[in-house]
């Protein structure tokens, strides 16, 4: 979820009087099965990408959540690879890539409000390969004020020397910077990718992490940028000393012109999480900021431990969700406890980051670097394995830290959530509104799962709010899955009788 983070922790504002729902009605053609993508509210209507096999359609809903029209994507293929969605205030693009013959192509087309294409759809790029394969090879990238879309293959045909082809356009899809070609070393079998961000003047960011022989500590990170109009790539190591890290977060701090990595740490391998890895990075200057390691005191373990957990052992099952920026540099982390249990004993952490890594070295694919598959659309059968499965969702942690990375404040919003089979009814999800971080989560509240609002002022205090208005029974939520639409609207999927339906929350 990408939305300006201005409002965040800003001067107090009037707190939302009360919430509104509006569910969609069950559609015959929509099932558990059935994959999506919450496009986003254009021209006034909301706008969810379908596809059920080989069919593929746009629904488009009004305010009330009272499908408008059902339109069939007929230019698409059959089988194709992938699909991207950027959607602004009066139109939306879809950028979607297939294979014909021995040739894949990323191709764009613009719809309008009504999920309608404006025009015919163009290629963006072709690759020619030798094969049949449904590997996704382009990647689509945006920047926050969506005005810089880059789209960029990696090819790694020779493991030692990865070969990036990069191409920059605006936000009426002109290209703004042709293809440019862009070698970058690599250490097989040690070297993976951090995520890919895109700031809002077009430069490409990225971390290079070495984990010695596969294994599953970082023990070095680089600070890989290519400047829009560059062809070569601007990198700096990063000091992590002598501990070791977890999975790295990057977030771009447009304002400033900045860039934040941050990431757990430990004192030595499969140790305990010690504390919190950040260091900031200033294009301008190329020099590094703020490195620090910050130390989780008792106070905080004891506030964040599961019932299961020690204290020692009290950040083990978190990972870092969300790292939110402010005008004036300071800075948010949201992290949460996620863990699995089975008969054959727990699902670990590294299983769980080698599961989630989209851009992990794929060292089976011999030609194109393919990372993975949007996990955001596709929520159905995310794990695999024979053994039933429990999965486990439990505290939020949010911190506060200055510009200076000090930490202000630090609190946690206690759950316990768990379910079988699926994770797809448990974690949550964030909404910003009035000064506020609004987290959605499902509670069990007399044997049944409640659709709940807990949310955290710029003083760091948490507030519980009633359970939301127009809750149905029948219907059961998914809020990890679910989009800020606007700045008082959320889109959320859920579930009524085994058919995919869709509630939208207004504040």
């Amino acid at each position: 979820m990408k939305v300006f983070l201005v409002l965040l922790l800003s001067a107090f504002a009037i707190q939302a009087t009360g919430q509104s729902i509006a569910y969609s009605e069950p559609e015959r053609e929509d099932s558990r099965r059935t994959e999506f993508e919450i496009i986003g509210k254009v021209q006034n209507s909301y706008l969810i990408f379908k596809n059920n096999r080989s069919d593929n359609a746009i629904c488009v809903y009004d305010n009330n959540m009272k499908l408008q029209e059902r339109v069939d994507m007929d230019f698409m293929p059959d089988r194709w690879i992938n699909t991207d969605f950027i959607g602004y205030p009066d139109f939306a693009y879809l950028i979607y890539e297939y294979q014909k013959k021995n040739v894949v192509h990323c191709s764009m087309v613009k719809l309008d409000g009504k999920g309608k294409k404006l025009a015919d759809p163009v290629d963006l790029d072709t690759t020619q390969i030798g094969w049949a394969s449904n590997n996704k090879i382009y990647n689509v990238i945006v920047s926050e004020d969506k005005e810089k879309i880059m789209v960029f293959k990696i090819n790694s045909k020779n493991p030692k020397n990865f070969l990036f082809t990069t191409m920059l356009f605006n936000s009426d899809l002109k290209l703004i910077i042709d293809k440019q070609r862009l070698s970058l070393p690599m250490e097989e079998r040690s070297d993976y990718f951090s995520d890919f961000e895109l700031d809002n003047d077009g430069n490409l960011v990225f971390g290079k992490l070495f984990k010695n022989n596969g294994s599953d500590y970082i023990s070095r990170v680089t600070l890989i940028a290519k400047p829009a109009d560059a062809d070569t790539f601007v990198t700096r190591e990063l000091g992590t000393k002598d501990k070791v890290l977890d999975e790295i977060k990057i977030k771009i701090d447009n304002t400033n012109k900045r860039c934040l990595f941050t990431g757990f740490y430990y004192k030595q391998k499969r140790g305990n999480i010690e504390g919190l890895y950040t260091v900031g990075w200033d294009k301008a200057t190329n020099a590094l900021y703020n490195e620090a390691f910050i130390v989780f005191n008792e106070e905080l373990r004891n506030q964040a431990k599961s019932s299961e957990a020690s204290v020692k052992m009290a950040f083990n099952d978190y990972f870092i969700k969300n790292v939110m920026t402010r005008k004036d540099g300071s800075f948010v982390i949201i992290g949460e406890s996620e863990y699995t249990t089975s008969r054959a004993g727990a699902f670990n952490r590294w299983d769980y980051l080698s599961w989630n890594n989209p851009w992990a070295y794929n060292s089976f694919d011999s030609y194109y670097y393919s990372p993975a598959y949007n996990r955001w659309y596709s929520p159905w059968n995310r794990w695999g394995g024979t053994q039933p499965v429990r999965y486990h969702s439990e505290n939020i942690l949010v911190m506060y830290f200055d510009k200076d990375a000090k930490l202000i404040w630090a609190n946690v919003i206690p759950k316990s959530q768990y379910d079988d089979e699926s994770d797809n009814l448990i974690s949550h999800q964030v909404m910003i509104t009035g000064g506020q971080l609004h987290f959605m989560f499902n509670q069990y509240e007399r044997k049944a799962l409640m659709l709940n609002d807990q949310s955290i002022g710029p003083d760091g205090k948490v507030i519980r709010h009633p359970t939301l208005k127009n809750l149905d029974k029948g219907y059961e939520f998914m809020p990890r899955y679910a989009k800020q639409v606007s700045t008082k609207e959320m889109i959320v999927p859920c579930m009524y009788r085994n058919y995919l339906c869709f509630a939208k929350v207004e504040y």
